[in-house]
């Protein structure tokens, strides 16, 4: 698993979002409540594995090109497969319990 840190502007400003709904009197706390906010926030999500999304869209480019790969290299198998019995079009046995 990939971990990865999160932009700490993302912290900075849900923290000022979740302050910025207290309640007016609350207000008067509130440096004081976006400074804990922001702890908070970044101890519970630092225990997630995250990634960007960025690292996502590449992993799933990786993971698309793998599969067209495999898909290639499973053909050539059945066509070789269908050469060494010598049955053109049979596939060999094992395809044929799948």
């Amino acid at each position: 698993m990939v971990r990865t840190m999160l932009d700490p502007k993302f912290f900075d400003d849900l923290a000022r979002r979740l302050s910025a709904a207290l309640p007016t009197g609350a207000r008067e706390i509130q440096q004081d409540v976006e400074k804990n906010l922001r702890t908070v926030l970044q101890a519970s999500l630092s225990k997630l594995d995250l990634v960007t999304r960025e690292e996502f869209d590449v992993q799933a480019r990786v993971l698309a090109r793998t599969r067209e790969k495999l898909d290639k290299l499973e053909k050539t198998i059945t066509a070789l497969e269908m050469q060494s019995n010598g049955s053109e079009g049979k596939p060999h046995d094992d395809q044929t319990r799948q």
